[in-house]
C-alpha cells in the first residue's frame, strides 16, 4: 500500500506541475511578446530617427540596453518554462517506476 500512496502523491505533483507549466507558459509567451515590440519599436528609431542604414540595425540593435533587457528577461522566462516541463517529465517517469513496481507487487502475490 506504501508504493500506492506514493504513486497518488506524485499524481498530485503532476497536476501541480502541469498548473504551474500554463503559468509559466503565458508568462514565457508575454515576455517574447515584449521583447518583440520593444525590438521592433527600436529598430524603427534607428531606421526611422537615427537614419541608420538597415544592414547596420541588425548589428546595433541588440546592444541597446532596453532591447538587451527584454531579451534577458525572455531568455529567463524560457529557461523556467523548460525546467518546468523536464520537471513534468521527470515525474512522469516516477510514476511509470512506480506503477511497474506495483505491477511486479501485485503479479508476485497472486
Amino acid at each position: 500500500m506504501d508504493l500506492y500512496n506514493e504513486l497518488t502523491q506524485k499524481i498530485k505533483e503532476l497536476n501541480i506541475s502541469i498548473k504551474k507549466l500554463r503559468e509559466t507558459g503565458t508568462e514565457y509567451a508575454e515576455a517574447e511578446r515584449d521583447y518583440k515590440i520593444t525590438l521592433r519599436q527600436e529598430a524603427l528609431k534607428l531606421r526611422n530617427d537615427e537614419k541608420l542604414p538597415v544592414t547596420l540595425i541588425n548589428q546595433i540593435i541588440y546592444g541597446i540596453p532596453l532591447v538587451a533587457e527584454k531579451r534577458f528577461q525572455r531568455d529567463v522566462k524560457e529557461a523556467i518554462y523548460k525546467a518546468n516541463m523536464e520537471a513534468i517529465n521527470s515525474v512522469k517517469l516516477q510514476i511509470r517506476v512506480i506503477e511497474n513496481q506495483l505491477q511486479r507487487e501485485y503479479t508476485n502475490t497472486q
